[in-house]
């Protein structure tokens, strides 16, 4: 069985559904395109003299805050735009061809045919989708070749902690979705993740039985535009170390990171260079790891991107190929290879690992973290 650990579905970015209106979804864009690491340009010339900052400043910056830039999305083309200083500007984080900034069922479903891919794991993002009744929908349409996770929206935690808790257990317990999503960069707090004040909301989410995805950040200083390499180094570690906490806490709860590590912030020159304490997590069993670097380096490496061979390796070495799961990340991994390729490098290049290591990565990891 071939299972994808890291897909979307969703409306067009300006649909309200899950959202109080269509405008505060679009707000949402705004901000996670002002901060996304591919380069914007100007439509005119296709130059590159422009800063996507100017789209928000921080990426804490409140949705009522963010500057008026004529943020808007062109269904024509399928791509955003923005005005600055009279002129046009876009950038591609979206792949090209989603014309009606669309990605449905049916056309995840015609790829995962086309590429043999029998399951995928539909993920949850505050700019893409949070309404879990439309996540039920995808898995009514395709019942045996699609699951979700439910969205917690983190940044209500503080002061509606109640409520998101009745949110996510409808969405377990009444829509039938199947893992929960957590991303502590939406955290808006300085304290841990796992600490006193937010008990209750763990405690009612593994009592639901289902797995947890983490999307980890850089911790609270992320957004400082001054922090350096360093700084943001030892913030994910940081964050490795809530996690383990967090396991400590709630032992039989199976987890998985999502996007496999921050892969750019460890790159010396054509090689990606992992502190020994990145392994720590995964001492423990229940914590898998998300196989999936051409979403996230593909501008800078190429198909079939040896230059990360020797990094899959010693990810088999330090973690097992059993706590190792494939994502692409689709339909954005597009913008860098095809869905086919993000299979092929890994089942067709990658010779140095054994049959079994191969089948966990492409599906067997998966199918035990969800109960398949």
């Amino acid at each position: 069985m071939i299972i994808d650990g890291h897909a979307y579905l969703f409306e067009s970015p300006d649909s309200s559904r899950g959202y109080m209106s269509g405008a505060e979804h679009m707000k949402w864009h705004q901000v996670a395109y002002a901060h996304h690491h591919q380069p914007c340009f100007r439509v005119d010339d296709r130059s590159c003299p422009g800063d996507a900052t100017v789209l928000a400043p921080d990426q804490a910056t409140p949705l009522d805050q963010l500057p008026d830039k004529n943020f808007r999305f062109d269904k024509t083309a399928g791509r955003f735009l923005w005005e600055h200083d009279g002129e046009t500007y876009t950038k591609y984080c979206w792949p090209p061809g989603l014309r009606d900034g669309a990605f449905t069922p049916a056309d995840l479903i015609s790829a995962m045919d086309y590429c043999d891919v029998d399951v995928a794991l539909i993920h949850t993002d505050p700019s893409l989708v949070r309404d879990s009744g439309f996540l039920a929908e995808c898995v009514t349409d395709y019942p045996e070749r699609l699951r979700c996770m439910a969205p917690v929206e983190e940044w209500r935690l503080i002061d509606d902690c109640s409520a998101v808790i009745t949110e996510l257990e409808t969405a377990i317990a009444d829509h039938g979705l199947h893992a929960i999503k957590f991303t502590p960069t939406y955290w808006r707090s300085d304290e841990p993740w796992n600490e006193s004040t937010y008990t209750p909301f763990w405690e009612a989410a593994t009592q639901l039985d289902v797995p947890v995805f983490f999307t980890l950040g850089c911790g609270p200083g992320a957004s400082d535009t001054g922090a350096t390499r360093e700084q943001l180094q030892r913030g994910y570690l940081d964050e490795h170390r809530i996690l383990s906490r967090w396991m400590e806490r709630y032992p039989n709860i199976i987890c998985g990171l999502t996007h496999g590590f921050p892969w750019r912030l460890f790159l010396e020159q054509d090689r990606i260079v992992l502190p020994d304490e990145i392994w720590e997590p995964f001492q423990n069993p229940n914590c898998n790891l998300e196989l999936c670097f051409p979403i996230r380096i593909g501008d800078l490496f190429d198909f079939p991107y040896r230059e990360v061979w020797p990094t899959l390796a010693e990810m088999v070495e330090r973690i097992g190929a059993k706590q190792l799961f494939w994502g692409t990340d689709m339909p954005f991994q597009n913008r860098f290879c095809t869905y086919r390729q993000s299979r092929l490098w890994i089942e067709k290049y990658c010779d140095f690992l054994s049959d079994d290591e191969r089948k966990n990565i492409m599906g067997g990891t998966m199918q035990r973290v969800l109960g398949l």
